[in-house]
């Protein structure tokens, strides 16, 4: 494993680990209830509410980091679940399934009180049910409204003028959504979800995108990159998961402070730099220390993943009046921004440039339709800006058909003759 530059990256690691560690004990020696949620859920409403939430793709990403992830989805098609079904989304129900196969990691997840989802692809929903069922447990889904109108460089207008970019109609369906999974939150907490208490709340995410955002400013300004990618990833989403808690400003405030102290002594992640990388797609989570494969003979760093770059443009909310609209104006278009055209890729080209990027690597993800479908799109515009690109065909949490040797070849290959 590449070594943690950073103290921040450790403390990220160390927390979630404590933390679910606590949330297990709480489930089993306090009867207290918990959620399995997807990533673009509106996990602010679940923290207003005091429900903790595991996010149904941070539980993947630990199952395949830890190498269990071949052993449950073998044993998911001897059941007769179809080949091509998305592991991203299928991975944590494989894990309950088939837990005999293999002890999940960190003792596994307990009987959660509720499973919810948007409805985002077709297997979703499935996935969800047969999930719940596995449980005894009740499935909320949200349904996911599309755009009719794309404005171009949305990440200009997000902050201060989502209601007009997001569309009122389809934030006032979100809100409607919202409320009936208001309604089953507290059902199961006894508790009245209070307006005021989600706008503090994201007023808190507000503070925690901000330092983020400084991040990525020193990362796009300081000569070389003072923070690798992998260690971008580790401290951004620890904090996400919990975004607004006291814990997760905190925290994004120490990595700030790291990275700032770092780029003020002049300290690079890879003093040898000469390739700035650009990774476009989810984390590979059974191999991160392919991130770290190309630094030695040539120079190249990724420097820029969607984990760090998304969150100032696509959390931040100013403007709270009312802050169901805000938050249903942040859930509505997760998809459009980070994986469909045009806002992905101008988006994503824009980030480019900023980040001073000389290639791109583009991972097309294996049954993970909504992951996938825009990626041609995003490939041309880098192109079109001068910007070489590698698909790379692979999936981010199956390591079955990764061979790590033979990618480490092509993208060597790929980066032949490009050192300056």
């Amino acid at each position: 494993m590449a070594e943690k530059q950073l103290a921040s990256t450790v403390a990220a690691a160390e927390h979630q680990k404590t933390w679910f560690a606590e949330l297990r004990r709480d489930v089993f020696d306090n009867r207290k209830p918990y959620a399995i949620v997807q990533a673009d859920m509106p996990l602010e409403l679940f923290q207003a509410m005091d429900l903790p939430v595991v996010s149904n793709q941070w539980w993947a990403a630990i199952i395949s980091a830890k190498r269990l992830s071949p052993v449950y989805l073998d044993c998911m098609n001897a059941r007769g679940f179809h080949e091509g079904l998305c592991r991203y989304c299928s991975l944590g129900l494989a894990s309950t399934l088939c837990a005999d196969a293999a002890p999940p990691p960190w003792g596994g997840l307990p009987r959660p009180a509720l499973i919810a989802a948007r409805l985002t692809c077709d297997c979703i929903q499935h996935v969800f049910q047969i999930w719940s069922e596995a449980f005894g447990t009740e499935f909320v889904a949200l349904d996911a409204p599309g755009a009719s109108d794309l404005p171009a460089r949305w990440w200009e207008l997000s902050r201060h003028r989502w209601r007009e970019l997001y569309e009122e109609h389809r934030m006032d369906f979100m809100v409607l959504q919202f409320g009936r999974l208001i309604e089953r939150l507290e059902c199961i907490t006894s508790r009245k979800f209070e307006l005021e208490r989600l706008r503090t709340l994201m007023e808190g995410v507000n503070r925690q995108e901000e330092y983020f955002e400084e991040v990525r400013d020193l990362i796009c300004t300081a000569p070389q990159t003072p923070v690798r990618m992998q260690e971008q990833v580790s401290n951004v989403m620890a904090a996400q998961w919990l975004r607004g808690s006291e814990w997760a400003i905190s925290h994004a405030r120490r990595f700030r402070d790291e990275v700032k102290e770092r780029v003020e002594q002049g300290v690079a992640a890879c003093p040898a730099e000469r390739l700035r990388l650009m990774w476009v797609g989810a984390g590979l989570w059974h191999d991160m220390d392919f991130y770290t494969a190309f630094e030695a003979e040539y120079g190249a760093v990724f420097v820029w993943s969607m984990y760090l770059a998304f969150g100032p443009d696509g959390y931040i909310r100013y403007g709270l009046d009312d802050p169901l609209k805000a938050l249903a104006s942040r859930t509505v278009s997760f998809n459009e921004q980070l994986h469909n055209p045009p806002w992905a890729n101008e988006w994503i080209v824009d980030q480019a440039k900023r980040h001073r990027i000389d290639a791109a690597l583009v991972l097309t993800p294996l049954g993970t339709r909504p992951s996938a479908t825009g990626n041609r799109f995003i490939e041309l515009a880098l192109e079109n800006a001068g910007i070489p690109v590698l698909p790379i065909f692979a999936d981010m949490v199956d390591a079955r058909s990764w061979d790590a040797a033979r990618m480490r070849r092509t993208v060597a290959q790929f980066l032949e003759g490009r050192t300056k």
